[in-house]
C-alpha cells in the first residue's frame, strides 16, 4: 500500500450536486404512526417470519429470523402492534411482502441484544455472530450480508480491510455527514471488523472532495490504528474493485472477489452499524439517507427508521416546490426510478432523489456510431457497445463470453454515449437472462 492512490482505468466526472445537502447535519426523523418493513432487504435468502398479526413488539425485537447463512434477521423499528403481514411496493416496482407495524408512541426498547462490554477481549467468532444477529448488511447499496463478507473460506487469507467512504455517487451526502458527525463510530467499527478478521489495522478511503471528513477521521482514527486515504474524485471511485486498486494496487480478476486478492471492503455506514451492534446492543433498524434534488424544498440528511414510507420522508423535508419529473432511490448514476411513493426506506436506501423536468433529457436511442467512448470510460475494461448489441439480438451466450457478468452497472457508458443507447439497461437484462438460463440447467 502506498501513500499515493492509484488511478483506475476509465471513469467519468458528472456534476456532483452535493452542495444541496453536504452542509446539512443529520436530523432524526420523528416517530411515525405506521411503518411498513419490507421483508427481504438483503442479497441472498429472505428471512423467515417469527411474528404474526396482532403480536406486540418492542423496538429492536425480532420480526424475522435469518433464512440461511446468506440471510439476515429483521427487527422492529419501534414498539407497537403488528397490524398486518401484507405487501407493499418494492424498489424494483414489484409488490413485495412487508410487515406493517402500528406504533404505540412509547418507542420502548426490547432486550434482544446485550451490549458487549469489552470487544477487545471478546472472541472474534462472538463478534461476528453479533454482526449477524444485528441484521447488518452492506449499506452502500448492495445489501450483501456483512457477516458473510467477514467469513472468508478456508484457504483465503485476508490481510487488508478497506472502509469505503468514497461516496462518489452525485447528490448523495449521507456517508459524508456520517463520517463528519460519527467519526469515532466509523473508526471503532473499523477496529472491531479488523479484530473479527484477525487484522491489526484498517484503511478508510475517502474522495478528496470531503476534506472536512478526511480531517476529522484522521484526527480520531489514529488511536484505533486506522489510517485514512484521500482519493482523487473519479466516478465510480467507490466501486469495490476500483477502490481496492486505488488503495492497494491489486487488481481483482474478472469473475473473482475481493477476498481473492486478500481484501475485504465494507461501507462506512455498515462499520458504524457494527460498532453500535457491539457496544450498544443495537440492531440495524435505521439509516442515514440523503433527501435531495432541485424540486425538494429543504434538502438534507435524515436518520430514518426502516419502513418509513418515501411519501412521509418527503413531507419531513417540506415537500416539493415544483412537480418532479422523476423519483429515484439512490443517486442519478445507479439509482432506481420509482413509480410509487409507497416504497419504504430499507437498510440500503442511501438516497431519495427528485429530479426536475428541466434536468431530464427526453431522447430516442440511435444506432451505435462505434465512437469507442464507452470503452474508454468503462472501469471494468469490457466492451459495452458490443455487449449491448449481443443483448439486443438475444445472443446472451455471446454477451456472457464478452463478460457482461463483470459489469458493475455504474452507468458510465450510458452517461457518455452520444447515441443515447440504454447500455446499462441492456447489461442488467443480459445478466438476468443468463442467470435464468443457469437456474434452468440446475
Amino acid at each position: 500500500m502506498s501513500d499515493k492512490p492509484r488511478k483506475f482505468k476509465g471513469g467519468v466526472h458528472p456534476k456532483d450536486s452535493k452542495t444541496l445537502s453536504a452542509s446539512k447535519p443529520v436530523q432524526d426523523a420523528p416517530l411515525l404512526d405506521t411503518y411498513k418493513v419490507i421483508m427481504h432487504q438483503n442479497i441472498g435468502a429472505p428471512p423467515e417470519l417469527v411474528v404474526k398479526k396482532g403480536d406486540l413488539v418492542k423496538k429492536g425485537d425480532l420480526l424475522a429470523k435469518a433464512g440461511g447463512f446468506v440471510s439476515v434477521p429483521l427487527h422492529a423499528p419501534t414498539s407497537g402492534t403488528v397490524k398486518a403481514i401484507d405487501k407493499c411496493p418494492g424498489p424494483t416496482g414489484m409488490s413485495v411482502p412487508a410487515i406493517e407495524i402500528t406504533a404505540d408512541g412509547e418507542d420502548e426498547w426490547g432486550d434482544a441484544l446485550e451490549p458487549i462490554v469489552d470487544w477487545k477481549t471478546t472472541d472474534p467468532a462472538d463478534l461476528k455472530q453479533r454482526v449477524w444477529d444485528a441484521g447488518i448488511v452492506g449499506m452502500g447499496g448492495a445489501g450483501f450480508p456483512t457477516h458473510v463478507k467477514l467469513s472468508p473460506p478456508d484457504g483465503k487469507v485476508i490481510d487488508t480491510l478497506i472502509l469505503n467512504g468514497a461516496e462518489c455517487e452525485p447528490y448523495l451526502t449521507a456517508d459524508h455527514r456520517l463520517m463528519l458527525e460519527q467519526a469515532e463510530d466509523v473508526a471503532l467499527g473499523a477496529a472491531i471488523i479488523a479484530r473479527i478478521l484477525g487484522l491489526k489495522t484498517a484503511v478508510i478511503g475517502v474522495e478528496e472532495n470531503k476534506p472536512d471528513a478526511i480531517a476529522k477521521l484522521q484526527e480520531i482514527a489514529v488511536k484505533y490504528n486506522v489510517t485514512v486515504q484521500s482519493l482523487p474524485v473519479n466516478y465510480p471511485q467507490g466501486a469495490e474493485k476500483q477502490l481496492i486498486y486505488a488503495i492497494t494496487g491489486r487488481e481483482v480478476p474478472i469473475g473473482k472477489l475481493p477476498m481473492d486478492v486478500n481484501c475485504v471492503v465494507q461501507n462506512v455506514a455498515s462499520a458504524v452499524a457494527v460498532a453500535e451492534a457491539v457496544v450498544k446492543g443495537r440492531p440495524s433498524i435505521d439509516r442515514i439517507t440523503t433527501v435531495t434534488g432541485k424540486p425538494v424544498v429543504n434538502p438534507g440528511n435524515w436518520r430514518f427508521r426502516i419502513g418509513t414510507p418515501i411519501e412521509k420522508a418527503l413531507e419531513l423535508v417540506g415537500g416539493v416546490n415544483t412537480q418532479p419529473a422523476k423519483l429515484l432511490l439512490g443517486g442519478p448514476m445507479m439509482g432506481i426510478a420509482q413509480k410509487s411513493l409507497g416504497v419504504t426506506v430499507m437498510k440500503n436506501t442511501s438516497g431519495i432523489l427528485l429530479v426536475a423536468a428541466d434536468e431530464v433529457s427526453l431522447y430516442t436511442s440511435e444506432p451505435c456510431i462505434r465512437c469507442g467512448r464507452c470503452v474508454e470510460v468503462c472501469p471494468m475494461s469490457i466492451l459495452p457497445a458490443t455487449i449491448s448489441q449481443a443483448v439486443e439480438n438475444k445472443r446472451f451466450d455471446w454477451a456472457e463470453e464478452l463478460n457482461v457478468m463483470a459489469c458493475i452497472e455504474c452507468g458510465s457508458c450510458s452517461y457518455v454515449c452520444p447515441s443515447h443507447r440504454p447500455l446499462n439497461q441492456h447489461f442488467k437484462r443480459g445478466k438476468i437472462e443468463i442467470q435464468a438460463q443457469l437456474r434452468k440447467k440446475k
